[in-house]
């Protein structure tokens, strides 16, 4: 924005990116084509910008992603309300 003259706060940008990116995945969820009743979830450990983080992914017959979640903690009811989550998506 720097080079249009435009001088923002990085503050500014991140309550823009709160503010957006909801209302973004929701329009992506309704874009989304329909996901196959028969779906797999997986967990992993990676690395992000530093922490590991656990995955927890649920993954269509074809591979495609369904939807993904990242914790800091291994959580047995973060992974349970997640499996509800994609269920009900």
């Amino acid at each position: 924005m720097q080079e249009r003259g435009v001088f923002v706060a990085h503050s500014t940008g991140h309550r823009w990116a709160i503010r957006i990116l909801p209302l973004m995945a929701a329009v992506f969820r309704r874009r989304k084509r329909a996901v196959g009743s028969s779906w797999r979830m997986d967990e992993t450990y990676i690395k992000v910008a530093g922490p590991w983080k656990y995955r927890y992914r649920a993954a269509d017959r074809a591979g495609d992603t369904v939807d993904f979640v990242l914790t800091a903690k291994r959580d047995k009811a973060a992974a349970r309300c997640f499996v509800e989550q994609a269920i009900r998506r």
